[in-house]
């Protein structure tokens, strides 16, 4: 895909304005992935089910986003970016509006399921439209102030959603993000400019181009690395109330205090990423290993555990740093592999949230999801250390 000029992207319609709108469409889209996890007792009170067993609404969730990640970005391969990104929106609102209806496990677990079918498609392409809009030794920041809207989710979008679910209910928080991705829809329309897709490119092609080792082998340092930080993120709600014993209503600050994590590790991370790639994925991952492994000891503690989870937040920055490695890994075929990013992140969601709930069954505390995210994150190091290697050999042959 050629990358759209600047100052000619849009007529009136300015760089700014473009990521703005697509990271507003990220934090919506943030926060009714992550917003399931903090209203996570609530809903599981609400069909009778234990809080482990709801943790499958949340891998239902990830599931929809392995599978519709790759399957939309083959289906819409030749179509205009923006256009594609309205159609996911708009799939966004009847799916967070169907959640909202739901009243049984099967149902509410079907609806986030098709919840998570856009989830990959729409920052895989908000991704690929940011890097096409700049020059391309700023691209992993424009990728960073679109990710910023999923690091907002957190900071913002999710502690204003729990809350407002546990005032009226969890179900008027979906409705709220529901309303909200109609919002998006709009401003996506407005500002965003008509991006595209390469005249080349095809289903056969995306397809070929992922028959590349070096892109498995970054897909697999995002679905296991960052595993870790769902398996703390998945059962947070029940480890600040039960174990720091905070009351519930302290939770969206909590969150809040992650996100903010978030937010700077996304612009941090972005930064690095472009003057040094690989080394900013390494040092996140040994980040992340530090400090998810640190909350097992700190969760009891209402203030080293907030501590930690701001720390944790920052790990964040992983995220831009592997999308821009995908993109360069993979040059023919950008709109699946940025894609399929986003079903590693999400397929590293279902990991922690189930690996992280054996522990909790096994009778081992909800603190002991740290010690299990600090051996996710360590794995993924090592998943990326053999992609330097093998790419290292590669080259001096």
């Amino acid at each position: 895909m050629s990358a759209v000029p600047a100052s000619a992207s849009s007529g009136n319609k300015s760089v700014a304005l473009a990521q703005l709108a697509l990271a507003i469409g990220g934090l919506i889209l943030g926060t009714g992935e992550f917003t399931t996890m903090g209203l996570l007792p609530d809903i599981a009170n609400a069909v009778s089910v234990s809080v482990p067993e709801a943790g499958n609404f949340i891998s239902a969730y990830a599931l929809g986003v392995v599978v519709g990640s790759p399957l939309l970005a083959v289906a819409t391969a030749r179509m205009d970016r923006r256009k594609l990104l309205m159609v996911i929106t708009m799939i966004m609102f009847a799916s967070n509006a169907a959640t909202a209806l739901a009243s049984q496990y099967w149902s509410v677990s079907l609806a986030r399921f098709f919840a998570g079918l856009p989830h990959g498609a729409y920052y895989g392409t908000a991704s690929i439209v940011a890097a096409s809009i700049v020059p391309r030794e700023l691209r992993a920041q424009s990728i960073g102030r679109v990710m910023l809207g999923l690091a907002a989710a957190n900071f913002i979008g999710v502690p204003i959603a729990t809350a407002l679910g546990q005032y009226l209910g969890w179900r008027a928080t979906f409705i709220a993000v529901s309303l909200g991705s109609a919002l998006a829809t709009l401003l996506i329309w407005a500002m965003v400019p008509n991006v595209e897709a390469d005249p080349e490119t095809s289903p056969g092609r995306e397809l070929k181009g992922l028959m590349r080792l070096q892109v498995w082998l970054t897909l697999g340092t995002a679905a296991i690395g960052f595993g870790g930080m769902f398996a703390v993120y998945s059962y947070i709600t029940p480890a600040i109330t039960e174990l720091a014993r905070q009351p519930e209503s302290y939770v969206p600050a909590y969150l809040a205090l992650w996100g903010f994590g978030m937010v700077l590790g996304s612009q941090i991370g972005s930064w690095f990423t472009d003057k040094w790639q690989s080394g900013t994925i390494v040092v996140l991952l040994i980040w992340n290993i530090t400090f998810l492994g640190l909350f097992a000891f700190t969760a009891s503690s209402p203030i080293a555990s907030a501590a930690t989870l701001f720390f944790i937040g920052i790990g964040f920055g992983l995220v831009p740093a592997l999308q821009a490695r995908l993109m360069d890994v993979a040059p023919k075929a950008q709109s699946l592999a940025a894609a399929m990013n986003h079903s590693a992140f999400n397929l590293s969601n279902a990991i922690g949230a189930w690996t992280g709930g054996l522990a909790i069954a096994a009778g081992y505390g909800w603190a002991s999801t740290g010690l299990v995210a600090a051996g996710l994150a360590l794995l993924g190091l090592l998943v990326f250390v053999v992609a330097l290697v093998s790419e290292k050999l590669r080259n001096h042959a």
